[in-house]
């Protein structure tokens, strides 16, 4: 059996605190000129009841604590491939993040088997948020970001009614970022149920079929989406380290699982996770 991972000092490594992630902010050119356009917002606004009933998305700014996190998390355990459910700001900020991992280690990878090396596979069941994320990149973040439409369908899970994208990225990712898709716009019903209602919440299983192909030391970040990552962590086979950010309530899923070979132990001290 391999070596498994102290996750405690991974967690030591993403401590969020709001004072050290505007200093972080002020490090970033491109963070601090996305706040003076008042693109990014310090408070995070949660959907109320009547909000998530007139399907209201575009109300609510992104979350500059939440996108800091993930910029931080990319270059912290120096990612090299993104998997991003639904599309948004998020894929502005990790693909800069991403960028910079590039620059200083695509030397550092060219033996360790990763396909796809800094890119980012983004999915999402609405072209109109796709074109929308695809006129704020700029430069080598259109290279690097791969944009995927797909649409939704209801289906099941080990008799659990969820939903699942037609369409999945044929990638191995070291990050999975979930905030997508939404409740609405899936197609079909199942014992005339589907997550379209607005006392229902979003319920995808999209992790689940990808899961045995993921290598140890794969993070996924979930935003909010709270019953759907006890869904998750229900049907998740393998030993996955949890932890939930109650701040900027992420919710973060670490895979730590023995190492597969010495391949795999040199690709996790690549990622400072050994």
């Amino acid at each position: 059996m391999g070596m498994m991972i102290n996750f405690e000092q991974v967690k030591k490594k993403l401590i969020f605190n709001k004072k050290k992630s505007l200093n972080y902010l002020n490090k970033r050119v491109f963070l601090k000129n996305s706040v003076k356009k008042n693109f990014f917002k310090l408070d995070k606004d949660y959907l109320s009841n009547l909000h998530v009933k007139k399907k209201i998305k575009d109300t609510f700014k992104p979350n500059l604590f939440q996108l800091t996190f993930l910029h931080k998390l990319i270059l912290k355990f120096k990612r090299t491939t993104i998997l991003e459910l639904g599309v948004g700001w998020s894929t502005h900020v990790m693909s800069a993040a991403l960028i910079e991992n590039k620059i200083k280690y695509i030397k550092d990878i060219e033996n360790l088997r990763f396909s796809n090396s800094f890119e980012i596979h983004s999915v999402d069941n609405y072209k109109k948020y796709i074109i929308k994320t695809k006129n704020i990149l700029r430069g080598e973040q259109k290279k690097i970001v791969k944009f995927h439409y797909s649409k939704v369908d209801t289906t099941v899970y080990k008799k659990r009614i969820c939903t699942e994208y037609r369409f999945l990225p044929h990638i191995n990712p070291d990050l999975i970022f979930i905030d997508g898709p939404s409740q609405y716009g899936t197609i079909g019903k199942v014992n005339n149920l589907s997550t379209g209602h607005p006392d229902y919440a979003p319920m995808s299983c999209d992790l689940l079929k990808i899961e045995p192909y993921l290598r140890p030391g794969t993070f996924v970040v979930i935003d909010g989406r709270t019953l759907n990552v006890l869904f998750l962590k229900n049907f998740l086979f393998r030993n996955w380290d949890y932890f939930f950010y109650k701040e900027i309530d992420f919710h973060i899923l670490f895979l730590n699982v023995p190492t597969l070979g010495k391949l795999n132990i040199k690709q996790l001290k690549f990622y400072n996770l050994s």
